[in-house]
């Protein structure tokens, strides 16, 4: 759900007390379907939203009508801007009606709900698969996030070697469905996926913050080492302008536009850490896309290729 459909949702709501979803989806410019979802998914993530069937029935917010949301709890306050806060940066509308909001909290849960705001990054380019669960440590480590303390925290690394460490966290990102954690540490900035975290135990201590610190800032320059780490070889593609979209959401950052060529097709060089990596990437795209070079790329898609003939017939 974006952040300005979901504070605009909860806006409605606390203005007019009821509305069904046909109501709401005239009002927002969208979908009959997509108004519910918005709704049950409202409900689900613990905000006091709920639902009654019947002539007069409707959606509406626990409490009636009001002028704010002081009917919200602090944990209610929280998760709604761990919603919402992700994507607020997407539109000025969405940050400042995500603003109008925390002032229309109860002062003693502003400073939870505006660290909340910003205590998540969405990053939507993938790096491998996107099918993970989401991590059993996520939401006492979105706590301690929020809250601003430290964590003595259990890790394995890729290797499976196991640790213990206080941390101090300072953000979580969501790459794709792949969760990981921001945090300071006695060796530096360090980056921790959550799915390897073993144990998280929240302590007493105040987590202190680096000046001028900023998540987003933080995460684009750990994208920015990963992908030059990531990026040792290199292919050029020629794809038509719809499929360079398709190509940038597997590539992400790993993907560049050289040049538009004279049948419209955009040519664009993408990398991956090996050929064989970028070979198994570009065959799943097929007709598709044409692949220039490296000769090393192309021979592995015509082996790539022989193999799946080789198996299911031409």
């Amino acid at each position: 759900m974006r952040a300005d459909r979901l504070v605009a949702t909860l806006l409605i709501l606390q203005a007019r007390g009821r509305v069904t979803a046909a109501e709401l989806a005239e009002e927002l410019e969208i979908s009959e379907r997509t108004a519910r979802r918005d709704l049950e998914a409202l409900a689900m993530a613990g905000i006091p939203v709920y639902s009654q069937a019947g002539r007069n029935g409707g959606w509406s917010l626990i409490g009636g009508a009001r002028t704010d949301l002081s009917g919200l709890t602090a944990a209610e306050a929280r998760t709604l801007f761990l919603v919402a806060g992700p994507s607020s940066a997407v539109t000025p509308e969405a940050k400042a009606a995500l603003r109008k909001l925390v002032q229309a909290l109860p002062e003693t849960f502003r400073a939870e709900a505006e660290a909340a705001a910003s205590a998540v990054v969405l990053d939507p380019a993938r790096w491998g698969s996107t099918s993970a669960p989401p991590p059993r440590h996520l939401e006492v480590l979105q706590q301690a996030v929020v809250a601003g303390v430290q964590v003595r925290l259990g890790y394995a690394d890729r290797e499976r070697k196991e640790s213990l460490r206080t941390v101090h966290p300072l953000g979580l990102v969501a790459k794709s469905s792949v969760w990981y954690l921001v945090a300071d540490t006695e060796a530096g900035m360090r980056t921790f996926r959550v799915g390897r975290v073993r144990s998280v135990e929240l302590t007493d201590d105040p987590v202190v913050k680096p000046e001028g610190f900023d998540l987003a800032e933080a995460w684009q320059s750990v994208v920015e080492a990963m992908d030059e780490r990531r990026n040792v070889v290199q292919a050029v593609v020629r794809a038509e302008p719809p499929v360079v979209g398709w190509l940038r959401g597997r590539f992400g950052n790993q993907l560049t536009v050289r040049e538009t060529l004279a049948d419209g097709r955009l040519e664009v060089e993408v990398g991956a850490w090996s050929a064989d990596a970028l070979a198994y990437d570009l065959v799943g795209f097929g007709q598709h896309v044409e692949v220039v070079g490296p000769p090393e790329v192309c021979e592995r898609m015509r082996r790539i290729g022989a193999e799946l003939v080789a198996r299911y017939g031409a």
